[in-house]
């Protein structure tokens, strides 16, 4: 895979992820249950292809705690973001989770030791002054903010994800992380899941089997390939698109119009966005940094 076509399988994937909202909201079931749902129907689509492809390392047991301590962090950022979806809408809780960016800035200056430019401290700034101004009203009794919250939360949560993937994933074939991550979802998240489960409806089945093959299975594969080409922090900027599409469909689907101030933050958000990837054309890739 070469830079152009990761950041077109990257595309892609934000799309899928921007679905993610939309399957979370129409299917009425716990965000729990819709953790482990996901997490299933993702193994099952998953296992076929582990042993696919060019790469078939087998990976060590160390490797393997790696990978399941990256899969429960992904699924503490599903269990929140599907949270702030019920609390707050696809709208609010796809502007939060797109935080992320930001905080893959500073972690990977952290754990990396790559020095952060000052455009990339005003990309900060900017996405912090979009997340202020997507809720109208700070107040912890509210449900808006809340979700806000909840929706920060997850894009911390799925931040560290791409920084431990470029530390965890290098040399597996991209279906076999996915695999082994979302087992060690599947597996923690079962005893929360198992006494809710036969309230689960049909049809809320078809929305998180959507969620596990279209936004869990093929998104994150896609996801963890590109890492091999580009550095956390360059997919990181293209996923940050995910808002545009979540907002979107929430706002056909649901009706749910975002106001001029949310407008105006997710305007700044999505500057940031294109700030950001006019600075990563020159960020290092994984290949040339190992």
């Amino acid at each position: 895979m070469n830079r152009r076509s990761a950041l077109v399988a990257l595309h892609f994937g934000a799309l899928c992820f921007g679905l993610s909202g939309i399957f979370g909201k129409l299917a009425l079931a716990a965000p729990i249950v819709i953790v482990f749902g996901r997490a299933l129907f993702a193994v099952l689509a998953l296992a076929p292809f582990a042993r696919s492809g060019t790469v078939n390392t087998r990976p060590s047991y160390k490797r393997l705690l790696a990978l399941a301590g990256a899969g429960l962090l992904l699924g503490g950022h599903w269990w929140s973001f599907f949270i702030a979806v019920k609390v707050a809408g696809v709208a609010v809780a796809t502007l939060g989770f797109a935080s992320f960016p930001a905080f893959t800035v500073l972690l990977e200056s952290l754990l990396f030791k790559e020095k952060i430019r000052r455009s990339e401290f005003a990309v900060v700034a900017l996405v912090c002054l979009g997340l202020i101004l997507v809720t109208p009203h700070f107040d912890f009794g509210s449900e808006a903010t809340l979700g806000l919250i909840w929706a920060v939360l997850s894009g911390l949560l799925f931040a560290l994800v791409s920084v431990s993937n470029r530390a965890t994933t290098r040399g597996l074939n991209p279906a076999q992380a996915a695999l082994w991550q979302n087992v060690s979802i599947l597996v923690c998240s079962l005893p929360f899941a198992w006494s809710l489960l036969p309230e689960v409806r049909a049809l809320d089945w078809l929305w998180i089997a959507l969620l596990g093959l279209l936004c869990t299975a093929m998104a994150h594969s896609l996801f963890v390939a590109s890492l091999r080409v580009l550095n956390a922090r360059s997919a990181s900027v293209v996923f940050a698109l995910e808002p545009v599409y979540g907002i979107l469909f929430a706002w056909w689907i649901f009706n749910e119009q975002p106001g001029l101030r949310m407008l105006a933050g997710g305007v700044l958000i999505l500057l940031a966005t294109v700030i950001s990837a006019r600075l990563s054309k020159h960020a290092p890739s994984v290949e040339q940094m190992a």
